[in-house]
């Protein structure tokens, strides 16, 4: 047996944005993802689904003659296959069988380096386990991660007991849910810091990893490779108008993820649901650009987030890759929306409009207020510096007046933190023990 494998995109003949060969040519960039070599590749019509192979007799025949000339050792059929259909077709061409979900799933396992994730993989592996009973395979000529899909040397031939994946299941929820715990204090302790959080999401392989860098000057993996980021990231970026934020990169989005993937990742994708703003990066040069749209907006509904919101902005990525005319379409496009840009996260170019696209619907956001404090109170003046915006200052004997832009959770925060420092300007802040605060709200701060 080899490593060499045959991807095939069974096409159903559904209606839909994504066309057959683009899904065919996704499924093989997935499958080379795992160091597996795609010796051929084909899309099979499909007019009726048969309930034992869910392709066609003749088609399962034909391949058949095909992996045997090509000494194929996995064929990797792109869509999800019911345990009677893996069997089915394994028995019939000899070879180990994958589906969609099992292949993003031995990626994950492969991929995943933190504890949290390698925790959510493996709970979303065994429960897509759990329903097939998978056996390992030594067909692979070398040890490999992931589980069990693919299978290496040494390991073990007997099947997986229903029973032993089910108490792991369990213990692996319990894990999962100290995880969360402890991930709910940092995100706790990060609000009392606080930083607005803008996080990254968008379909695999749109340079979102390459943004962030860019962006932070940090150095996260980032390959043209699907799924090259998994575990989340999180730097702090300074915006042009000196405000700071906390940048997090997150794992992509694919069409068909699969349920319990989502489920097992869902405290991570917590960040995005807990996010201030949602950069969507899109690669605009990809053919099935807006089919990606769509499955990222899919699965940001899943969270319970709606794009109509007004917190979900729109980066256009790759403007290197487009021809002239598409890019002066795009160009013209953009200046007329304000909730989008055009970059290149690779070349740096609209990079600069990325920060500031942030900037201004995070100023947007903002309330100005007239703040009166003793001029010996430092640290309160040095907050209102370094986590809104001061757009006057007048200093007197013994008393400062500022006027600052906050967003209105950075304005609570403020009067929890210090209200004990904030003064009327005239005697009747001393009858007062709630701190006193001039409101003016302006039409550019909503």
């Amino acid at each position: 047996m080899t490593d060499r494998a045959l991807v095939v995109h069974p096409d159903l003949m559904q209606p839909g944005l994504r066309a057959p060969a683009a899904r065919l040519e996704e499924a093989v960039g997935l499958t080379a993802a795992i160091d597996l070599e795609v010796a051929a590749s084909e899309v099979v019509p499909v007019k009726q689904v048969r309930p034992n192979t869910l392709i066609g007799g003749g088609a399962v025949e034909r391949l058949a003659g095909d992996i045997r000339l090509l000494e194929i050792g996995v064929v990797v059929v792109d869509a999800s296959l019911t345990p009677v259909q893996q069997r089915n077709l394994e028995r019939a061409w000899d070879c180990k069988v994958i589906d969609r979900t099992g292949l993003i799933l031995e990626i994950f396992g492969e991929r995943a380096r933190t504890k949290e994730g390698k925790l959510q993989v493996e709970l979303a592996a065994l429960t897509y386990q759990r329903s097939r009973l998978v056996r390992s395979w030594t067909h692979l000529e070398r040890q490999r991660g992931g589980f069990g899909f693919m299978g290496g040397p040494g390991e073990s031939q007997l099947e997986i007991d229903r029973r032993l994946i089910t108490e792991r299941i369990t213990r692996l929820k319990k894990e999962l849910g100290q995880v969360q715990r402890t991930r709910g204090l940092h995100r706790g302790a990060r609000q009392r810091v606080p930083y607005p959080v803008v996080a990254l999401v968008g379909y695999t392989n749109a340079g979102k990893s390459t943004l962030f860098n860019r962006l932070t000057e940090a150095k996260v993996l980032a390959r043209d490779q699907l799924f090259a980021t998994l575990d989340p990231t999180m730097r702090r970026v300074v915006l042009p108008s000196g405000q700071n934020i906390i940048l997090s990169d997150t794992v992509g989005f694919i069409s068909e993820l699969p349920t319990d993937l989502v489920a097992a990742f869902r405290a991570t994708l917590e960040e995005v649901t807990e996010a201030d703003v949602i950069l969507h990066v899109r690669d605009v040069s990809h053919p099935d650009s807006q089919a990606q749209q769509a499955d990222v907006l899919a699965v940001l509904a899943d969270l319970g987030i709606d794009e109509s919101t007004g917190h979900v902005l729109e980066v256009l990525n790759k403007a290197d890759l487009l021809a002239s005319a598409e890019r002066g379409h795009l160009t013209q496009r953009v200046a007329g929306q304000g909730e989008s840009v055009l970059c290149s996260a690779l070349t740096g170019e609209g990079c600069e409009e990325v920060l500031s696209l942030i900037d201004r619907h995070l100023s947007a956001q903002r309330r100005q207020v007239t703040i009166v404090m003793k001029l010996e109170e430092g640290a309160a003046l040095a907050w209102l510096y370094d986590h809104g915006e001061v757009v006057g200052r007048q200093d007197r004997e013994l008393i400062t007046e500022v006027d600052a832009k906050l967003a209105p959770r950075d304005l609570d925060r403020f009067l929890k933190k210090f209200a004990s420092c904030i003064e009327n300007h005239d005697i009747l802040a001393a009858q007062s023990a709630e701190p006193q605060i001039a409101d003016r709200n302006l039409a550019s701060g909503g």
